[in-house]
């Protein structure tokens, strides 16, 4: 029988006692923001590292392609890997590896050494999002997990909205190994900081890759990976041709989106941030509002013509309602098993980074074969699909 499930975090886990500061947690979120500024740095160096190496762009872009699918095949194996370690030393030795993989690419003089280091950094990135990814509720329980879980992701903003860029001029002035040698450096300085701040954290007696067919027969958690695959497959269908929709139908030149998409990354970050207060207050109804906010941002831009304003503001609400999509679907999925979060999170993090590759791909063929406008109209529909999803099977345990 289907019970009606609590909006709000369970009870048992409010009254917990927090396992670490919030200095701890952010030390984590920085970690974040080294993977993620890792994962996407070689999109604005690709040309200097493909003439560096004698190598084509379309070569050189297998740094961005590989790490990801590398991810989804990682996460769920950090689970039986990773057994019942500490999952503090756990973090510790992946974001070692980040920092290694970092300094592989930074020293490759040919293209076999360059995807050694890409493929070190899937593994890190697939460990780190299923170890680290879940530690929220359970560094800061209760009303908090949704916060500190929002404060940890908030890497994942940053890293798009100053660690790529940022990382692109110092490839600019410098060259690109300085860049990833960089990177590498703040990778050692987050370990340095967990090692000083994060306490022991014991695994879950209910973590294990032996767990996973477990999660997946609760009704909520296939409910709930149906509607990531959804929403992000959209999601990335359409953000991939952004950029040619905003320069050919809002007539935006190249030096202004620079500057759009700047924008859509601040405002990521701030939608971050609230959607971590709004998912601890109602989880249920900030997924809805998130995807609704997606689905509403991105009709309203492709109902803007050719009104460069109202296209910006459009571009503004579609990066704040994404920038609340992990926090909400994350504790939207946490709130069906709370002693199965590293279960949970592997799903998370196999189902988002194979969705967007999926996305990207269908909406490359939406386009070939209808127009850059049906990439977008294609993640409006996902997303409101999304919506109505969540919306119907709400109460469903």
């Amino acid at each position: 029988m289907d019970m009606p499930v609590s909006r709000t975090i369970p009870a048992s886990h409010t009254d917990s006692k927090p396992l670490a500061t919030w200095a701890a947690v952010a030390s984590v979120g920085i970690g974040a923001f080294a993977l993620v500024t890792t994962e996407f740095l070689p999109v604005g160096l690709l040309p200097m590292i493909a003439a560096d190496l004698g190598i084509s762009e379309g070569t050189a872009g297998l740094m961005v392609t590989t790490p990801g699918f590398l991810a989804a095949i990682t996460a769920p194996m950090t689970l039986g890997f990773a057994a019942r370690f500490d999952r503090k030393h756990v973090l510790v030795a992946l974001l070692m590896l980040l920092a290694f993989s970092n300094a592989i690419v930074a020293t490759a003089q040919g293209f076999t050494a360059l995807m050694v280091g890409r493929v070190l950094l899937g593994i890190a990135v697939g460990g780190f999002w299923t170890i680290g990814g879940s530690l929220g509720p359970r560094l800061r329980p209760g009303a908090e997990g949704p916060r500190a879980t929002a404060l940890i992701f908030s890497g994942v903003s940053l890293g798009t909205v100053a660690g790529v860029p940022a990382g692109s001029l110092i490839g600019d002035l410098f060259g690109w190994r300085t860049a990833f040698l960089l990177v590498s450096g703040v990778a050692l300085l987050v370990v340095g900081a967990l090692q000083l701040l994060l306490p022991a954290i014991r695994a879950q007696k209910s973590s294990g890759l032996k767990q996973v067919p477990d999660v997946l027969r609760l009704r909520r958690i296939r409910i709930g990976l149906t509607a990531a695959v959804l929403i992000f497959v959209g999601q990335f269908a359409a953000y991939t041709y952004i950029t040619p929709f905003l320069i050919d139908a809002a007539g935006i030149d190249t030096g202004t989106l620079s500057m759009v998409l700047l924008g859509y990354g601040a405002a990521g970050f701030a939608g971050n941030l609230f959607g971590g207060w709004a998912a601890g207050r109602n989880f249920v109804s900030a997924l809805i509002g998130t995807a609704f906010l997606i689905a509403v941002s991105v009709a309203g831009l492709l109902l803007a013509g050719n009104n460069m304003l109202v296209a910006i503001a459009w571009v503004a609400a579609w990066g704040f309602g994404f920038g609340m999509l992990p926090i909400a679907m994350q504790t939207f999925l946490f709130s069906s098993a709370p002693d199965r979060l590293e279960s949970i999170a592997a799903l998370f993090v196999s189902i988002a980074q194979l969705a967007i590759g999926l996305g990207a791909l269908i909406g490359g063929i939406a386009v070939d074969g209808f127009g850059v406008p049906s990439a977008l109209w294609l993640g409006a529909a996902s997303a409101l699909l999304t919506t109505g999803l969540i919306a119907s099977t709400s109460k469903i345990h």
